[in-house]
């Protein structure tokens, strides 16, 4: 890490608005590499503490495990598929991303490519440029009245259904974790499965991060219980449809029409099914335009590097991907028991190294908080200064952290248990806060990692 002299280097890959960068110029040094490949980076990024990125950069695990300096990976807009978020965690890498920056530009790129598909607007636009004048040929499909379902009722899903109520459309969502209140508000009608979704829809809409339980989701099954002339929109994650499944459904003319922003593989290959899939004249496709606003760009711009600025800074971010939310307030008052509770596993592996960490033993330690400390809930920044203590003497593992501590707790076989006492009877008029920490033998543990 730099010294105090010597400010810390973040390396950007790719174009990002100047607003954010602005900021970290201020007191970072800032390396603008666009058009790096593969190898180029892999061979600078040890130099660097920070890494900002957009959608296009794979942040691989060979590539952090080179980067030795790497506090942060923050990447520029909502979905982190890019990024190995596993193995930045296993290395104490935090990953942040700005959740909200594009919501807008992403809600209403979606309601524009559902209108281009209900009136046909590409065809018309490139026949008649074309010089052709075919008025009849491009008769569409209004919207008002019609079902828009929606899979994904967060921040984006949400702002696609208020947008579709003013266009008159009836909306229906599926979303186990979505609050009946806010959909309520949005006049959205909640639905339990897909079965009871995909029947209803006119236009259906997915808004959905690509994880296992949502990769493929809309496949040849479900796209046959949708409605025979129905549309279908994908402006979330590439890889929620199945692409081979979708060409079918348009080629055999189940579907009307698909509207696509994103592929599983960008930018496609050309004889690949995307590709295919692109070239379909029912299509309507874009280059992953969803987020591609001026006003987008610069909210994800400033909201990420002022979350680097804040991790370099020593401080935690307000959108990280693998590290638990903290409110400022609660961090600030953790700040003084930090590098107490560090010394103090310390002291412990330096007068008992034979008992920690090794590999037949499994190790328990009650950290037991009394006062105003114990009135917080979240205590994993203690809880990770725990774990750095014990294993500094004895291990070469410096970058323990909030994001991997647990992690390394569970591999080295530490059972820590948090004990907040609220008990009025065990906080003395001689303190306002007591952090305890209490080693019991091994044969008394149950598993590693940490219980609250």
């Amino acid at each position: 890490m730099p010294s105090k002299d010597t400010p810390s280097k973040v390396l950007v890959p790719e174009k990002l608005s100047p607003d954010g960068l602005a900021l970290l110029r201020a007191s970072l040094e800032v390396d603008e590499r666009p058009g790096l490949n593969a190898d180029e980076l892999l061979k600078i990024i040890p130099d660097y503490n920070a890494l900002v990125v957009r959608s296009e950069t794979k942040v691989t695990a060979a590539l952090l495990r080179a980067a030795k300096q790497l506090k942060v990976v923050a990447r520029a807009g909502v979905g982190v598929d890019n990024v190995d978020v596993e193995e930045a965690t296993k290395l104490g890498i935090v990953v942040v991303n700005s959740p909200s920056g594009n919501i807008e530009a992403a809600a209403e790129h979606t309601i524009a490519l559902l209108m281009a598909m209900a009136r046909k607007i590409p065809e018309a636009c490139s026949s008649l440029k074309s010089g052709k004048w075919e008025r009849s040929k491009f008769v569409g499909v209004e919207v008002k009245g019609k079902t828009l379902g929606i899979i994904g009722l967060g921040k984006v899903g949400l702002t696609v259904a208020r947008l579709a109520k003013g266009l008159g459309m009836n909306v229906n969502a599926l979303d186990p974790y979505a609050s009946p209140a806010a959909a309520a508000s949005a006049s959205v009608t909640l639905v339990s499965s897909l079965s009871e979704l995909l029947p209803t829809a006119d236009f259906l809409t997915i808004h959905t991060p690509l994880i296992a339980s949502t990769k493929g989701m809309i496949s040849t099954v479900e796209l046959a219980q949708m409605k025979p002339g129905s549309r279908i929109l994908n402006v979330a994650r590439g890889g929620t449809i199945d692409e081979a499944a979708l060409l079918d459904a348009l080629e055999s003319g189940h579907l009307a029409a698909a509207a696509i922003d994103v592929f599983t593989s960008e930018p496609p290959q050309s004889d690949s099914t995307a590709a295919r899939l692109i070239a379909h004249p029912r299509a309507v496709v874009t280059p992953h335009l969803g987020a591609s606003t001026v006003e987008a760009q610069e909210n994800v711009s400033i909201d990420v590097c002022e979350q680097v600025l804040q991790i370099l800074n020593g401080s935690l971010p307000r959108s990280a991907v693998n590290a638990p939310l903290i409110l400022p307030d609660e961090y600030r008052k953790l700040q003084p028991f930090v590098r107490l509770v560090e010394k103090m596993g310390s002291l412990y592996t330096q007068h008992y190294a034979s008992t920690v960490g090794g590999s037949m033993t499994r190790n328990t330690f009650d950290l037991i908080y009394h006062g105003e400390v114990a009135g917080i809930s979240n205590t994993r920044p203690l809880f990770a200064a725990l774990i750095k203590g014990l294993l500094a003497p004895i291990s070469s593992e410096g970058n323990i952290n909030i994001v991997n501590a647990e992690l390394v707790a569970r591999e080295r076989g530490i059972f820590v248990n948090e004990q907040h006492s609220r008990d009025p009877a065990d906080h003395s008029s001689s303190y306002s806060s007591l952090v305890t920490l209490v080693a019991r033998p091994p044969s008394r543990a149950s598993s590693p990692g940490t219980s609250r």
